[in-house]
């Protein structure tokens, strides 16, 4: 549709571009951080081996599988979820979290060799003064701290990513004396964290880009860069792609923006723009089923104003709207009527474009819904729905469609 130049795309046409060719993947935290938020119910070990098969199918590259230190259940779970990865032949790579800590890094371990797999370790500290002020750590100890910490997980035999909690609240001086202990103790993934939703788009850019050129050039090692945001101020898909743009390799998500507070860089939301944006080709036809397989188990709900997953994205009942989809439709092209009135074509993501019909309809969406539904049109016919619609609060049904399809005309 761009190609054919009827929509100019000022995405493209600047100085601020990502750069091209780099992969770009995705760590799921839905079976992890997701959980934290205190809204949510726990799943079922059956309801995360499905969801982490709906991870699979939409070709996320890893997932957390969970905090196995924080009690028995924890454990188990991640363990079950680490096998059948193994024993599933999955492509997806389990990673835990762990405090910095060796009695949170040694059940990771263990579930790794259970499993047979590698289980890459995420291990946090939090960084930041403030958070410094209120433990009452110095810079000292938490150098220390991250030292015997990413040495034990090497030692494990465990790949090591490495994380600052608050890294957006984190002086520079700090940020660069932590993660390059880490690395040259063996780290080879290093997280930057927003963790409560401090960051701007710019904050974000400016980190990833500090620790680019600050740490991990200088450190000559080959350092996977992730980042790690929060909703608070309404920016984490913005920052991840700020991130993306000034280097990040890989940005965390969690399904349906679940997780602590007002909740994490939303998955879906991220697959849908990686694949507008071109840095991913693949099926995303099971979107949908993977939102509604984590709402249904986490005991939430999916706004229905929601982006692609929710029910009115693609649902519309204006007239203006409506008539122009339907023009773009009856000229048989369907990429166009999945463009016209929609920034985000509904059929990339296995959906469709509806039309509905209600107070702020015209007749052509009417006209419309009786063709869609085999019902001959009439104008006579038409109109009566109109008018019931206009003196309706919202939009009507198909069984009220059909009803006033079927009264008798007046005498």
């Amino acid at each position: 549709m761009t190609d054919d130049g009827l929509i100019y795309d000022w995405n493209t046409a600047g100085d601020f571009l990502f750069p091209p060719g780099r992969k770009i993947t995705l760590d799921d935290e839905t079976l992890r951080d997701g959980l934290q938020n205190p809204s949510v119910h726990n799943p079922t070990i059956e309801e995360k081996i499905e969801i982490l098969h709906l991870m699979e199918s939409l070709g996320i590259e890893s997932a957390n599988i969970g905090l196995p230190a924080a009690g028995p259940r924890a454990y188990a779970d991640a363990e079950a979820l680490a096998v059948e990865i193994a024993r599933s032949r999955m492509k997806i790579r389990p990673n835990c979290a762990a405090r910095t800590v060796e009695d949170d890094i040694r059940p990771v371990a263990k579930i790794s060799q259970r499993a047979g797999i590698a289980v890459e370790v995420g291990m946090f500290l939090g960084s930041s003064p403030i958070r410094r002020l209120v433990e009452g750590w110095t810079v000292d100890f938490l150098l220390r701290t991250t030292e015997n910490a990413v040495r034990f997980g090497v030692a494990q035999e465990l790949p090591v990513m490495y994380v600052t909690e608050d890294t957006t609240r984190t002086d520079a001086s700090t940020v660069e004396a932590l993660y390059s202990a880490a690395i040259r103790c063996g780290a080879r993934a290093i997280v930057l964290c927003d963790t409560v939703g401090h960051a701007t788009p710019m904050g974000a850019y400016n980190l990833v880009k500090f620790a680019r050129e600050k740490i991990v050039a200088p450190s000559g090692q080959s350092i996977r860069v992730d980042w790690h945001g929060h909703c608070d101020r309404g920016l984490a898909i913005a920052n991840s792609f700020a991130a993306i743009a000034a280097g990040a390799d890989q940005v965390q998500s969690v399904a349906n923006s679940l997780g602590e507070r007002v909740g994490n860089t939303p998955t879906e939301l991220m697959l849908v723009n990686m694949q507008l944006l071109g840095m991913i080709d693949r099926d995303l036809s099971k979107l949908r089923q993977f939102s509604e397989a984590v709402a249904r188990a986490t005991h939430t709900v999916i706004p229905p104003n929601y982006p692609v997953v929710g029910r009115d994205a693609f649902r519309t009942a204006t007239g203006v709207h409506a008539a122009a989809l339907i023009k773009a439709q009856r000229m048989g092209d369907a990429a166009l009527a999945d463009a016209v009135y929609s920034g985000v074509p509904a059929s990339l993501f296995g959906l469709e474009q509806i039309i509905e019909v209600g107070p702020m309809s015209g007749k052509s969406n009417v006209l419309h819904w009786m063709h869609r539904h085999g019902i001959p049109p009439s104008d006579e016919t038409a109109q009566r729905v109109l008018d019931a619609a206009k003196l309706a609060s919202t939009v009507l049904t198909d069984e009220e469609l059909f009803a006033l399809c079927r009264q008798p005309s007046p005498r």
